[in-house]
């Protein structure tokens, strides 16, 4: 592999005025595709082979003409102290609003009077009115949302408390300024890094094409594929963040090949040939981590893996020919001041060696320091509670929060989680008693009649649950009526359906981390030809994403310095945080491991004692490894400022997680483990070496044809065609 990077690196540095070419066009016809598309909506969630799609999926069926897939909104109203809202006067203006709704807009499919649908609480103090639409909540037209934003101001000016919860006030995640600060942090690190602003800005450069392209295909086939807005936006932070690494990784070797003394083209053929492997294989890590998230069979979640791991290939691709290419356009412009000037640094002020040295003097110190630090950390993790969140995980300054609470407080907590009973194939006396089984369970507060369909062979029953919808008594409700009910009742609503997506994560969490880890294991037992280092890797991972995992439990379920984030609101973790983060982190952690350990293996595989070997990894990546980590830190924690709950869990859970992996993992564990093992640690079985491919990412084989043609310029010029 070395050998062919090595010529592709070489051609697209000849070649550059071609290659950039290709890939400015790529992104202008990318961006043609996402502006002639239709505007991305809000992708269908479902969750197949569960009870609760199931039986919506029933219901789609025999209550055919129902807007199941359309936007919702509750408009609450409650009167003012000592005054009820079946007064004459606060009924006037709720019949008002119902008519003024109706009347607004023709997306409006249903509007419930209150006083007819039993929507007014027993005390009188609030009441609420539901409106249905034709289409989802992201092709609500401005008018639509006007209408129903003008209801409630002009019922408030009456001296009524009035406020709207509802998917249809829902909107695309907004991230504000937090990415762009992030790219200006990773601007700064770079320039410190690399001592100047051509080397930095190229790895800037190259990862928004990347992420250009690939938001705007993910845009240009959003509505082909059902992808929302929360697909691009993950696809957005990976694709940065890799982007960025990738590049930097490739133009540092490309730097210290000219330090060297090679000529401009050897050294981006050297390059891509090394750095260029390392990156290859690390990106093939993420691809992997980010695809397996379909083995948890949720399809929101398996078009969210595809679409990020298509920003990563990306990233490589671009990292690959994109950047020697720039880099032919640059020339020593991407060295320092000191490097144009031959002043070379001495290697006693190279902190990594520094620090290499310092831990194998003291390996068990700062293994067992590492490892309880991170254990100590995970505790929290124990205690994680899962749910997706609904309006009641919303900052308590939001409308849908107080239509939430208002709603609690006038008709019970369990109110704003109903669960829906679907009697399928029964007579009314099958659909009797069933409601009449589930008014004896204790945890529900309300049971009501069946609703047949048309056809008479379908009832819904609605059970109001005692407890708010995400506690554990409304999951064990769920439960309760399953397994006392029989075969043809089905119980869903989106409470059951969220229970049961909890499960379903729950379920696939252990195939998807063995399938992940196994895979992964021996990818990196071929980069690395041993057994213990990939192990070792393995190892690492596990323990920072449950240290992540407790960080996020102590912020987001605790509120642990949660106003320093930015959560107004503790809840349960969303289900899919969990196995989303060991997706993720994982594949970010072998990059980390790939990049780091290859130098090593290299030093190991061409002479030098293990302990050599570790100082010189950390001379030649430790440097280029913290930039790399800061900068992902600094994408990722970009995204805390969403307004979207979930952006803002998963862009601190991964930043959290990139700095226990490469600060405390990569950078103390790895070499304390490393120098405890000595040269057991590059042990690989003969028959095993025998059976694996030799991939040549250290670069041994390349050396070997280099060294046969010195200067490598005639003979490698023919082994590709031009």
């Amino acid at each position: 592999m070395a050998s062919f990077l090595y010529r592709l690196g070489r051609l697209a540095f000849r070649r550059r005025r071609l290659v950039a070419l290709i890939w400015v066009a790529l992104l202008a016809l990318a961006g043609f595709g996402a502006a002639s598309a239709p505007a991305a909506t809000s992708s269908s969630f479902s969750v197949p082979g569960t009870e609760a799609q199931k039986a919506f999926d029933l219901l789609e069926e025999r209550f055919p003409g129902g807007s199941a897939d359309g936007a919702t909104a509750r408009v609450v109203f409650k009167a003012p102290s000592g005054e009820k809202m079946t007064d004459p006067g606060p009924k006037a203006e709720v019949t008002g609003a119902v008519a003024a709704l109706k009347s607004g807009s023709g997306q409006v499919a249903s509007v419930t009077d209150p006083y007819t649908a039993q929507a007014v609480s027993k005390d009188g103090s609030t009441a609420y009115v539901s409106v249905s639409y034709k289409v989802g909540s992201m092709e609500l037209t401005d008018d639509t949302l006007h209408a129903l934003k003008e209801t409630g101001e002009r019922a408030r000016s009456t001296g009524l408390t009035v406020e709207t919860g509802g998917d249809a006030l829902q909107a695309a995640p907004e991230t504000g300024a937090g990415e762009i600060i992030g790219v200006v942090i990773a601007g700064v690190v770079l320039a410190v890094t690399f001592g100047s602003l051509i080397a930095a800005g190229l790895p800037l450069l190259t990862a928004l094409v990347g992420v250009g392209i690939g938001i705007s295909t993910i845009t240009a086939l959003a509505a082909v594929f059902d992808l929302g807005t929360t697909t691009s936006t993950l696809a957005m932070m990976i694709g940065l963040a890799v982007g960025i690494d990738y590049a930097l990784f490739i133009v540092s070797r490309y730097r210290a090949e000219l330090i060297g003394g090679r000529e401009k083209e050897e050294a981006a053929g050297r390059a891509a040939g090394t750095a260029g492997s390392a990156v290859v294989f690390a990106g093939l890590t993420v691809v992997i981590a980010l695809v397996g998230l379909a083995v948890a069979d949720i399809p929101l979640l398996t078009k969210m893996g595809f679409a990020a791991a298509g920003t990563v290939v990306i990233a490589v691709l671009i990292a690959l020919t994109l950047i020697p290419a720039l880099l032919g356009f640059a020339g020593d412009r991407v060295l320092g001041r000191k490097a144009r000037h031959g002043k070379a640094v001495s290697d006693k002020t190279n902190v990594g060696a520094r620090w290499a040295r310092l831990v194998l003097r003291h390996p068990v110190a700062v293994l067992l320091v590492g490892v309880v630090g991170l254990g100590a950390i995970a505790v929290p993790a124990a205690s994680l509670e899962v749910g997706l969140p609904d309006d009641g995980s919303q900052p308590v300054s939001t409308t849908q929060r107080k239509a939430y609470d208002l709603l609690s407080d006038g008709f019970g907590p369990g109110f704003n989680g109903p669960l829906l009973v679907v009697v399928v194939d029964g007579d009314r006396a099958e659909a009797d008693r069933a409601v009449e089984l589930m008014r004896n369970l204790d945890g529900a507060a309300a049971v009501t009649a069946p609703t047949f369909n048309k056809a008479g062979d379908t009832a819904t029953i609605t059970v109001i649950p005692k407890d708010r919808p995400s506690s554990l008594a409304t999951e064990d409700l769920v439960h309760e009526i399953r397994d006392k009910s029989s075969d043809n009742v089905y119980v869903t609503g989106a409470t059951a359906l969220n229970t049961d997506f909890s499960q379903k994560m729950s379920d696939a969490l252990l195939p998807y981390l063995a399938l992940v880890v196994g895979l992964a294991f021996l990818l990196l037992m071929v980069v690395f030809r041993s057994v213990l280092v990939p192990l070792k890797a393995a190892l690492g991972f596990l323990l920072s994403v449950v240290a992540a995992l407790g960080a996020v439990v102590a912020v987001f379920q605790w509120g642990w310095l949660g106003s320093l984030f930015g959560v107004e609101q503790t809840g349960p973790i969303m289900s899919m945080m969990p196995i989303f983060m060991i997706g993720v982190v994982f594949g970010l952690a072998m990059d980390y491991e790939v990049f780091l350990v290859t130098r090593m293996r290299e030093a190991f595989v061409h002479g030098q004692r293990p302990e050599e070997a570790i100082v010189t990894g950390f001379r030649h990546s430790a440097r280029v490894v913290i930039a790399a980590a800061v900068i992902m830190i600094a994408v990722f924690a970009g995204f805390i400022g969403s307004s979207e709950q979930m952006i803002k869990m998963i862009g601190f859970g991964l930043a959290i997680a990139v700095f226990f992996d490469a600060f405390i993992v990569r950078m103390a564990i790895v070499p304390a483990v490393l120098a405890l093992l000595g040269r057991r640690a590059w042990w690989l079985p003969r028959w095993l070496d025998r059976t694996l491919p030799n991939v040549d990412v250290e670069g041994e084989q390349l050396n070997k044809e280099l060294s046969q043609s010195p200067g490598g310029s005639d003979e490698d010029r023919e082994l590709i065609p031009v």
